[in-house]
């Protein structure tokens, strides 16, 4: 087990488990377990010219397209508030969550609107979607890709 010392920022309340501290922690906001299988998918199919993370598209959407000005984002079902999978709020510091993913719902149809406005197509892609069929994925982003 690893002794690491976790110094919080004071952004988020101060968890009731260590074991919750350290899940929370863990949490990547780049090259997650979603982006890799469609990034892995997306390369099987042979769909290649996409940029990651690109500085140079408003928003910075997970997958940048810029021949085709097409962005795709990956979204977590539980950071992002899926809406299809409905979850519920964590039990404790509700008030906290509830705010956190207002403002990261905001976030997110903020960056849509920015790509939107300067003629990107863009294209959610939710953790769900990608569990349930990362195939049909990837044929929406081709279709998407074609229609250009």
């Amino acid at each position: 087990m690893n002794d690491r010392t976790y110094i919080r920022d004071g952004r988020a309340p101060v968890p009731l488990s260590e074991v919750t501290s350290k899940v929370m922690s863990a949490n990547k906001d780049k090259n997650t377990k979603p982006e890799l299988i469609l990034r892995k998918e997306l390369w099987r199919q042979g769909v290649r010219g996409y940029r990651l993370h690109w500085k140079k598209a408003p928003g910075r959407p997970d997958l940048a397209f810029p021949g085709n000005k097409v962005a795709v984002f990956v979204n977590g079902c539980y950071w992002h508030r899926c809406p299809y999978c409905a979850l519920p709020l964590p039990k404790s510091n509700q008030k906290f969550w509830a705010d956190k993913f207002n403002n990261n719902i905001r976030r997110d149809k903020k960056k849509v609107d920015q790509l939107q406005k300067t003629g990107w197509k863009v294209m959610t892609v939710w953790e769900c979607q990608l569990q349930n069929n990362d195939v049909k994925c990837v044929d929406k982003i081709k279709k998407m890709l074609n229609s250009i």
